[in-house]
């Protein structure tokens, strides 16, 4: 619709406004208790009993003006159902149907009943003006071509997409089963700061901020871990939390600045725990919220049925680059001709450029990689059987990183060293040891496993949704230029 032709609408709009004002009517009414959920109406309605009446409030995303008769489609968090609007019944507030608009919010209450095509219809017997939408919907709100303003009018998206409704409702109902699966093992939810002097946690870019009060900049968290683990230390034994974390790196369909981390902590286990836990956590997730044990993601078909592949990290490198992990020369040379720069780069890093490279776009199906080279792991405990390897995991689902989980370090000697290599490197704001947790660590930290699951990325593969922008009710977004 031409610019023209919008501000016509919206002048209409406009015009009804003053005409509800005129007639003494709020155009943005008020309280209306009672309310019942379209989709638990057309549930209890039974067709041939007598006296059945509802009342509703919602949108209106449909209206079909025939004189006198006016069918309006109102939808609600729950779904849709049927208004009519007959002169002779509501002869009182006429004038008032008449004045209705698609996007206005209306309450009715009335009887009960089935039309001549089958649908179950509130007669409206008593209409309420909830509030006038002063601007006209969106003609062509559906497909691609829409859908950057769909990301940046979430409030329109959700109304006039019962899909995605029905997406953020069950990424809402997936977490709460999270949470309710959690705590039936014993875990207990708990809070960290989002606000850290340290950045530490994660190797990832922060957002800084400034406190003013304290004259101190802070930084956004990287990750909830080191305090996470601070509470193993004191005597907490089964802790998690759903939460921010806050990267200061690129946007994709697979990245959002700010995205939602799980992270999971356990006295006393390892990462073979922390596998059955992911496992079965996921899988029970599936049972309950998705049709088959099969999902479709894009092109892909991804099996979640048990038990689920583990595969070693150096084995799945020989297999799919060629490269056999003890190869530094090899490795380097497959780095080139993948077009990966190295200049000053690890050996250890080079190593993990050719996995990402070559292995990652292969696994589809949950495919546990397990047992990573040492120095890519500066948190980790490693294999006493071969030091050179941290007993750890990576979980792939889609070709997307899902998980990550260790056999947690707590040797705090170690964990000093590591943190000294970890910091090399470093931009000078970032390069700083996080001096107390290690002191936490001295007064002693039980042996744990620790388990972290990006729960944006899960949400995709349950719902199908192949950018993080569809499950992320307002992602950050480039200027609207």
């Amino acid at each position: 619709m031409s610019h023209e032709g919008t501000n016509r609408l919206e002048q209409q709009r406009q015009e009804k406004l003053q005409r509800l004002k005129a007639m003494g009517l709020d155009p943005y009414g008020g309280r209306f208790d009672g309310s019942e959920a379209a989709a638990s109406i057309k549930a209890r309605f039974v067709d041939e009993a007598e006296d059945q009446t509802a009342r509703c409030a919602g949108r209106i995303v449909l209206l079909r003006d025939i004189g006198k008769l006016i069918f309006i489609t109102l939808r609600d968090s729950s779904g849709d159902i049927q208004i009519g609007l007959s002169k002779s019944i509501i002869a009182g507030q006429w004038e008032l149907a008449k004045l209705l608009d698609l996007g206005d919010i209306i309450g009715v209450d009335g009887g009960l009943g089935r039309t001549r095509t089958g649908e179950v219809t509130v007669w409206a017997k008593t209409l309420h003006l909830l509030c006038k939408s002063l601007l006209q919907p969106p003609e062509k709100w559906h497909g691609l071509a829409d859908v950057d303003a769909r990301y940046r009018q979430r409030y329109v998206d959700l109304w006039a997409n019962p899909e995605v409704m029905h997406r953020f409702q069950k990424r809402i109902d997936i977490i709460e089963t999270i949470r309710e699966s959690l705590i039936a093992r014993g875990f207990r939810e708990v809070e960290t700061p989002m606000m850290q002097s340290i950045a530490g946690g994660a190797a990832a870019r922060p957002f800084i901020t400034h406190h003013n009060a304290l004259d101190i900049d802070l930084f956004l968290r990287i990750a909830p871990e080191l305090f996470l683990k601070r509470l193993l230390v004191g005597g907490f034994e089964r802790v998690f939390e759903i939460n921010r974390n806050f990267r200061n790196e690129g946007l994709s369909t697979r990245h959002n600045p700010e995205f939602t981390m799980m992270e999971v902590y356990q006295a006393y286990a390892d990462y073979n725990v922390m596998m059955e836990l992911t496992e079965e956590l996921i899988t029970s997730l599936i049972a309950k919220h998705c049709s088959a044990t099969i999902l479709t993601f894009g092109e892909m078909q991804i099996d979640f049925t048990r038990p689920w592949r583990r595969s070693a990290f150096a084995d799945l490198l020989k297999e799919h680059s060629g490269c056999d992990i003890a190869d530094i020369p090899a490795i380097r040379r497959k780095a080139a001709e993948l077009g990966i720069g190295q200049a000053n780069m690890d050996d250890a890093v080079v190593v993990q450029e050719v996995f990402e490279a070559t292995v990652e776009d292969k696994l589809v199906n949950p495919t546990f990689v397990i047992d990573y080279p040492s120095s890519l792991c500066p948190l980790t405990k490693h294999r006493k059987d071969d030091p050179s390897y941290a007993e750890r995991f990576e979980l792939f689902i889609g070709r997307m990183e899902l998980a990550n989980a260790y056999t947690e370090l707590n040797d705090p000697a170690v964990q000093y060293e590591n943190f000294l290599v970890q910091l090399r490197g470093r931009e000078e704001t970032e390069a700083v040891m996080d001096e107390d947790f290690i002191t936490a660590m001295k007064y002693g930290m039980p042996p744990a496993g620790g388990l972290g699951i990006g729960i944006d990325r899960l949400i995709m593969l349950l719902t199908g949704a192949t950018s993080i922008r569809d499950v992320v009710l307002f992602p950050l977004l480039k200027p609207n230029t």
